[in-house]
């Protein structure tokens, strides 16, 4: 069984078992389990359900395995030609990584 969820503007296709990485976001700090309520579509056993623009009651549950941690870093050059203009910046997105547990839909 698999779903299709909406996240910080994106489309993440799940499975059970998957380990995501997604945009951090606002938690308590004591918080084990993050879920999903925006899914588009859940599939795999039989017919696949699609919602119109989401499924009502459909819900991917997974949990956390790193709250907070930085990706590649991304390097950023702009420059003007014929004008000695040259600037460098860097960035580094911070992510969290999580396993799905259970689609419910």
């Amino acid at each position: 069984m698999y779903a299709i969820f909406e996240d910080s503007g994106t489309q993440i296709k799940a499975q059970v078992g998957d380990t995501l990485v997604l945009d951090i976001r606002d938690l308590p700090e004591n918080a084990k389990n993050v879920s999903f309520d925006r899914v588009l579509m859940v599939g795999g056993d039989g017919a696949a359900k699609i919602g119109a623009p989401y499924l009502s009651g459909a819900k991917v549950e997974a949990e956390i395995l790193v709250r907070d941690f930085k990706g590649e870093k991304i390097h950023v050059w702009h420059f003007k030609k014929r004008k000695g203009f040259k600037k460098h910046t860097g960035h580094r997105q911070r992510h969290m990584k999580v396993k799905v547990t259970a689609i419910k839909g």
